[in-house]
């Protein structure tokens, strides 16, 4: 029986899980964290990583978890409404599914078949990448031994860094900083979104459970690289100076509660190659799509998929050649979308503030719809042939 280690409990990891498990593989899962986190923050599936999780029979179970969103409604720094979209006008014709991030995980592990095993509270700290294998040692001193490594343990990973490139020579910064955090509801926004947006910066409130909401900041940054947390407050009060006094306020109520604001750059992850010898990066450690894209865990559990495909017909090096020469394309064009779409989500400049708001009034909806369905069959379309789950 062939065996697979796999360095991260996230989507990309635990759909590798899944797929491989399933294919045969004996496979283990190490995960830093104590536990799978709980909470977590919106995300979709659409085009390629909704075909996967239909293909895996988790459509049910995500249905459940689903999150229904109305419509985004945007103000100014003054509380003017500068634009009201409606999401229908976006997702017609379209599979797509909103859910939080641990949602996603947690269908996935819970379907993972019984034989998967998973340690909590590790990491690999050292890999011997041979000809045949990878043996690898644990940070609480096992030894493992592996026909296949997986590396999928995010944008910010350690073992990509020892193993194919330092975070200075593959992480490309898009010029922009996020920060997510949730706090006690005061806003009873049921199943709408509230962005304050003004030049350089946006504020995004959405219900992420019973009781309380999520918070995504988005702004222009020459700066570029980890946040201390002592730092992290003091960063978004002087980003949120002058914006409206509902962002101030609902910054006050989190600090007040004891939140501890995530912050990081948007980043792409360019890598020439993403696999070395027994070893292969998935998901945000091969090629991180930032959260603009909307499309970075869908592409994962597709990568997945397509690597087990991929594993069942060829030995493992031609496999994980096969597997980028189909993946690549896809991701190269999702990339190349993220940096187009930076500057409109987030205008830099008054200029482009105003113009952007007045494109986005005036262009028909349907026409938006149309961009939006055709840009996810074209990611179906490029990474066909999924081979059935069930």
């Amino acid at each position: 029986m062939p065996k697979v280690v796999i360095s991260g409990a996230g989507v990309a990891g635990l759909a590798a899980a899944w797929w491989l498990a399933r294919a045969g593989w004996s496979v283990v899962v190490v995960e830093r964290a104590a536990d799978l986190r709980t909470g977590g923050y919106m995300m979709s599936l659409s085009g390629a990583g909704h075909t996967a999780a239909a293909s895996m029979g988790l459509m049910r179970q995500l249905e459940e978890r689903a999150f229904n969103v109305a419509e985004n409604v945007y103000r100014d720094r003054r509380g003017r409404e500068v634009l009201r979209l409606h999401y229908k006008d976006f997702i017609a014709g379209l599979d797509h599914i909103a859910l939080k991030r641990t949602e996603l995980v947690e269908a996935l592990r819970v379907d993972l078949p019984a034989e998967v095993e998973i340690v909590h509270g590790t990491t690999i700290t050292h890999v011997a990448d041979g000809v045949s294998s990878a043996e690898m040692t644990l940070s609480d001193g096992r030894q493992l031994e592996a026909d296949l490594l997986l590396v999928a343990d995010g944008m910010r990973s350690q073992l990509r860094n020892t193993l194919f490139a330092s975070e200075a020579e593959c992480l490309k910064p898009l010029g922009y900083r996020f920060a997510v955090y949730d706090l006690p509801d005061r806003l009873h926004l049921g199943i709408d979104f509230v962005s304050y947006a003004e030049p350089g910066h946006i504020v995004e409130y959405y219900t992420l459970a019973e009781g309380r909401i999520a918070v995504l900041h988005v702004w222009h940054s020459a700066e570029s690289g980890p946040v201390e947390a002592s730092r992290r407050w003091e960063m978004l009060e002087r980003i949120s100076a002058n914006s409206n006094s509902v962002v101030r306020e609902q910054m006050a109520i989190a600090k007040e509660s004891g939140a501890v604001p995530l912050i990081d750059d948007l980043s792409l992850v360019e890598l020439p190659c993403w696999s070395k010898g027994r070893v292969l990066l998935l998901g945000d450690a091969a090629h991180s799509l930032t959260l603009i894209s909307g499309q970075g865990a869908g592409m994962a559990m597709a990568s997945a998929a397509i690597l087990a495909a991929e594993l069942a017909q060829r030995d493992i090096p031609a496999a994980l050649a096969a597997h980028e020469a189909r993946l690549r394309p896809t991701i190269l064009t999702l990339q190349a979308r993220s940096r187009k779409m930076a500057g409109m989500f987030v205008p830099r400049t008054a200029w482009a503030f105003e113009l952007r708001n007045l494109f986005m009034r005036l262009v028909p909806r349907n026409w938006l719809g149309r961009y939006f369905l055709n840009a996810a069959k074209s990611e179906i379309l490029a990474t066909q042939e999924v081979p059935g789950g069930r």
